[in-house]
């Protein structure tokens, strides 16, 4: 029988059995004439990627999001009546579906894959074995992937790996995260040792599978308590050191490295913006896809607010992190308006400075209103849990055109990105970066060269290896980048750290208070939940019960109603 199958449409959310695939064909291609040629296939592999920006129109209520304002050094931020973002920083929800635009977006992801690697082999003209390989290693890396934020997120998933119609339970963590090294495994094997600037940007590569790989191993065997990863399909167990050989077979033969300067990865330093930063002496920007992004999900100038409208061509999380109206402007340059989510929480800023006086990476990773910029407003556009601090990796940042006036967005000069501030954002989302390889080399090996490797590119002294000296590490090399949360989470460091925002200095609307507890806690609500957060209830809905919602949802507790 044959399988009527879409490109570029799938299924928006996993349903029960009838919604699995769409039953609509836009081009009538099924599984007895397509995919036949390369081109087949680069529109099938084109379709899973696209769900990667898909999910951020949505940025609220998605994997990194929720990373990085349930983290301790975030508070949730926005204004008054944001209290999706608030409810995220205190483990609680708003809405009983609040996540269904990032399950539907990963499902709809998975189909995509499932259908690749289901059918790449009919595929006919092949220039070579290795880009068969290369692309079929994407299509597991990419269902890894998402798999992987999925459990990351809710624990225990329905697990979905062929193209049948099935309404599913959910799958004990060890079987989704058995499929998850399976798939790594299959990426690696299959993708041909190919040096990163030889590589398309923003396309999976070996090297990206070996990092992703680790990254699994750690959070695994960590929150879970084991020593080993098991391989679906008979595939035996992963251990430690195969783990260490892929990390540093990645860092040694993969063509990536550190840049030279920190603060040029991060677009503040861009040419453009650069001639009127008084404050900022380094080099330029070294631009997105430079030789230290392992992975990134890529954004362009594609999108406007036409029919054809699609906020996931715009990386709005740097809309959503920008500072609320009133400030963003000439005042606060090179610093641009937004949302207000995200403001930074003062302990790190003191945690950090008093650790590493000399850390360069402090100033470069957060802005001090009261000492950075001129004009900067407390209070404005009723901001909540206000702290003076901002993150600068994802924030929009300004510049000024040939005639002298404020542009939203450095990207409308430098790439003619579309005129205006919301839509205006093209910064790549990296989500595996190469200084997170080295600091994952040394953990796993317990071995401080790769830390020390990143310490010297900011003029730190070598130190000897202990974890903590790793956990601190990697808080301050990788802050805002959305893994610290889930290093609280592997580490069993979570309920302490979390605790601790509680009595914090803060600015409600301008006015001076504290951060407080909800919900009987950050400390309730983390035991109470493990981490997890709840499933959407639609799904729950949909599948007639078979899914059962996480534990520590459901009840007047989990419920944030607002400051």
């Amino acid at each position: 029988m044959k399988k009527i199958i879409s490109i570029l449409v799938l299924s928006t959310v996993f349903l029960s059995c009838e919604k699995i695939l769409d039953s609509q064909s836009y081009d009538k291609k099924n599984t007895s004439n397509f995919p036949a040629t390369v081109t087949d296939a680069n529109q099938m592999l084109t379709g899973i990627y696209s769900t990667l920006s898909q999910a951020i129109s949505n940025p609220q209520h998605t994997h990194f999001y929720m990373a990085e304002l349930a983290s301790d050094d975030r508070f949730g931020g926005g204004g008054e009546n944001d209290k999706d973002m608030q409810g995220l920083d205190h483990l609680m929800n708003t809405k009983t579906s609040r996540f269904e635009p990032f399950w539907a977006a990963r499902y709809q992801g998975i189909a995509r894959a499932n259908t690749a690697i289901a059918t790449l082999d009919l595929v006919e003209g092949w220039e070579s074995d290795a880009q068969r390989n290369q692309m079929l290693g994407e299509a597991h890396f990419l269902r890894a992937l998402f798999y992987f934020e999925l459990s990351q997120m809710f624990g225990e998933v329905p697990l979905v790996v062929t193209t049948a119609a099935e309404n599913l339970p959910k799958a004990p963590a060890d079987e989704t995260y058995a499929q998850i090294a399976y798939d790594l495994q299959q990426a690696i094997n299959l993708m041909p040792s190919t040096p990163y600037n030889s590589v398309v940007s923003g396309h999976a590569t070996k090297w990206a599978a070996q990092a992703l790989m680790a990254r699994v191993f750690l959070f695994y065997t960590g929150y879970y308590g084991k020593t080993e990863l098991p391989v679906a399909n008979d595939g035996g167990t992963i251990s430690k050191s195969q783990v260490i050989t892929w990390i540093d077979d990645c860092v040694a033969n993969s063509g990536h490295g550190l840049v030279d300067d920190f603060r040029s990865l991060w677009p503040y330093s861009n040419d453009v913006t650069g001639k009127d930063y008084e404050d900022y002496d380094g080099p330029n920007w070294v631009g997105d896809g430079n030789k230290e992004v392992v992975f990134a999900v890529k954004f362009g100038t594609s999108v406007d607010w036409g029919d054809n409208f699609q906020l996931g061509y715009s990386n709005q999380y740097v809309l959503h992190f920008g500072l609320r109206s009133n400030n963003g402007l000439a005042d606060t340059f090179p610093f641009g308006q937004g949302w207000g989510a995200g403001p930074v929480n003062s302990t790190l800023w003191n945690n950090w400075r008093l650790a590493e006086p000399d850390d360069i990476r402090r100033t470069a990773s957060i802005m001090d209103a009261d000492d950075d910029v001129e004009g900067y407003i407390y209070g404005a556009d009723s901001q909540m849990e206000e702290t003076g601090f901002w993150q600068k990796k994802y924030i929009p940042i300004t510049a000024y055109d040939e005639d002298g006036s404020l542009v939203p967005s450095y990207a409308i000069i430098k790439f003619n990105a579309p005129a205006d501030m919301q839509i205006s954002h093209t910064q790549d989302l990296v989500l595996i970066r190469f200084a997170d390889v080295l600091l994952m080399q040394s953990e796993l090996k317990e071995d401080a060269t790769g830390m020390n490797k990143v310490r010297a590119r900011v003029d730190l002294p070598a130190v000897s290896y202990s974890l903590d000296a790793l956990k601190k590490e990697r808080r301050w090399e990788l802050a805002f980048e959305g893994l610290r949360y889930f290093d609280l989470m592997r580490w069993g460091d979570a309920a302490d750290a979390l605790a601790a925002q509680e009595g914090v200095a803060i600015k409600n609307k301008g006015i001076d208070t504290e951060m407080k507890a909800f919900g009987g806690g950050y400390r309730a609500r983390y035991e109470a939940t493990g981490g997890f957060w709840a499933i959407p209830e639609s799904q729950i809905q949909l599948s007639d019960g078979l899914l059962t919602q996480n534990e520590g949802w459901g009840t007047p507790a989990a419920e944030f109603t607002g400051w």
